[in-house]
């Protein structure tokens, strides 16, 4: 249960990190950029990948779909944060386990039992009450972010899916891969900024990314390791996590950001976590 509450915290602490971005001014884009090459180097230390295994292959069109995906999708998830705040991005982010879900059934055909379709349902249900304001207060560019970030994550979650069936690389291997492919892309984008808009690289964006790269990469190898420690419950393990994330993040957004929330909104709290119950609990017992 440690290494759980590790990730949690991880998590936690990478969408407070992007929050407190604007306030000290930091770019996203540099600092999403150098997170990934503090990630790689990480990536080597602990799990020290075969080089054959990076060199010897070359990446499927999985493994280039995540390499886009994820540097772009940060870059929402930044957004998200700054727009709407903590609290709404991590249930946007979490709810996001319907897509893989939904693959699950028309790619993996997994059958789909009554808890999973009430879970599903009551989990778009928060979706809305989560993301509602008042008519006039809020801009249709703010809802976009959380959308993204939903179908973003649903899409990447399923990737990954796809990558751990892959027999021929290690997985420990293939996230070394992403991560390179995310950092050559990330590191094109800046390379326009600079070049094209004249943005500034600053060394203080570099000391950030570092600071996101450890904890997002400690983030998933926690998460690995939680899964692996309970490898016989692994539907305790993905219960725990989104769970664990939506109230962590609620708390650190309502009482040290003073993100306000409706009642709307707290209903559409008490509904995402429902749905994540009913749909772990769908993974278990055939009803």
């Amino acid at each position: 249960m440690i290494y759980l509450i590790i990730s949690i915290c991880c998590s936690v602490t990478v969408a407070v990190l992007l929050k407190l971005a604007k306030r000290y001014k930091i770019s996203i884009p540099q600092a999403v950029t150098w997170n990934y090459l503090f990630a790689i180097s990480l990536s080597y230390f602990f799990f020290r990948p075969a080089m054959d295994d990076l060199t010897g292959r070359a990446p499927s069109g999985i493994y280039i779909a995540l390499g886009l995906l994820l540097p772009v999708i940060f870059w929402f998830l930044a957004a998200s944060v700054k727009n709407i705040g903590i609290v709404k991005t991590d249930i946007a982010q979490r709810l996001s386990l319907f897509i893989p879900i939904l693959a699950a059934y028309f790619l993996f055909n997994e059958d789909f039992t009554l808890l999973k379709l009430c879970g599903l349902g009551i989990g778009f249900i928060a979706i809305f009450f989560t993301l509602y304001k008042k008519s006039g207060s809020i801009k249709t560019t703010n809802w976009l972010y959380p959308v993204l970030v939903f179908f973003g994550f649903g899409v990447i979650d399923t990737l990954f899916k796809q990558v751990a069936q892959i027999k021929t690389i290690p997985y420990t291997s293939s996230l070394v891969l992403i991560f390179s492919l995310s950092f050559i892309i990330s590191l094109g984008y800046i390379a326009y900024l600079s070049l094209i808009r004249k943005q500034k690289l600053e060394l203080i964006n570099f000391l950030c990314g570092c600071i996101l790269g450890f904890f997002n990469f400690f983030n998933i190898l926690f998460y690995l390791k939680a899964h692996r420690v309970m490898a016989d419950n692994p539907s305790t393990v993905f219960a725990a996590m989104n769970i664990g994330v939506i109230i962590l993040g609620t708390i650190v957004g309502v009482f040290i950001f003073k993100e306000k929330l409706s009642k709307l909104n707290y209903w559409g709290l008490s509904f995402a976590l429902t749905a994540i119950v009913l749909i772990t609990l769908s993974q278990k017992y055939a009803v």
